[in-house]
């Protein structure tokens, strides 16, 4: 729900989604969905309601359901270049920059349904360094919401699930998050609806906080003091 005063969540590594989280990409996303449902004749409203979060392909096999899987891989890897191709309106979410300098010598890793070609294009889009350890489509045989990305972040820096805080803006993530075990700080107004265990509407509401034990204390809530402005 969201905070009317600041929440503390203790962890030692930190799970970072990209699109919606560190960046927003929705007009894009939006552009490149909605002509891809217009050549299936599908509606878009309903379309962007399935995206967010997942891997392309994942998506269509959720829209088309009776399209054989090599089809949704083919079309899947047409989509990615389409967005890889169009940065147009790709900024940071608010805060973003701050967050993640803050978090240099943390464990801390991106895990994104985005390959490695789109992530690296929105997060120099955007303005962002990017995480030294990067999970991303390549390195996973199933989408969000399946754990697979989270769990593999989590072992590759050597932190047990449970002292995991993901980072997501998506239902598919958040779900994702969960079922590796794993704590949710929900982003933005998608986040909202899938009760993540705390929320805020940008990474301004953050701050880090790196413990003499090696931990992460992060401060969240309106007005937290000291956090990215």
């Amino acid at each position: 729900m969201p905070m009317t005063a600041t929440t503390v969540l203790t962890a030692r590594a930190l799970l970072l989604d990209m699109d919606g989280t560190l960046v927003n990409s929705d007009t894009v996303v939006e552009r490149c969905w909605r002509r891809w449902a217009g050549r299936h004749g599908l509606d878009g409203d309903e379309v962007m309601k399935v995206v967010h979060g997942r891997q392309g392909y994942a998506s269509m096999a959720v829209l088309l359901p009776h399209r054989p899987m090599e089809q949704n891989h083919a079309d899947n890897a047409r989509m990615l270049a389409e967005e890889t191709a169009d940065m147009d309106g790709v900024v940071e979410v608010p805060g973003a920059a701050v967050f993640l300098a803050s978090l240099a010598g943390l464990p801390h890793a991106l895990v994104t349904s985005a390959d490695v070609g789109l992530s690296t294009a929105r997060m120099a889009a955007a303005g962002l360094e990017l995480p030294h350890l990067r999970i991303t489509a390549e390195s996973v045989g199933a989408s969000k919401p399946d754990p697979e990305g989270f769990l593999k972040g989590a072992a590759e820096l050597g932190v047990a699930p449970e002292d995991c805080v993901v980072f997501e803006d998506s239902g598919a993530g958040i779900a994702a998050g969960r079922a590796a075990g794993m704590r949710v700080v929900g982003v933005g107004p998608r986040a909202a609806v899938h009760g993540p265990d705390a929320l805020v509407d940008d990474l301004t509401q953050v701050r880090v906080e790196a413990g003499a034990d090696g931990s992460i204390r992060l401060h969240i809530g309106r007005g937290v003091p000291g956090a990215a402005a």
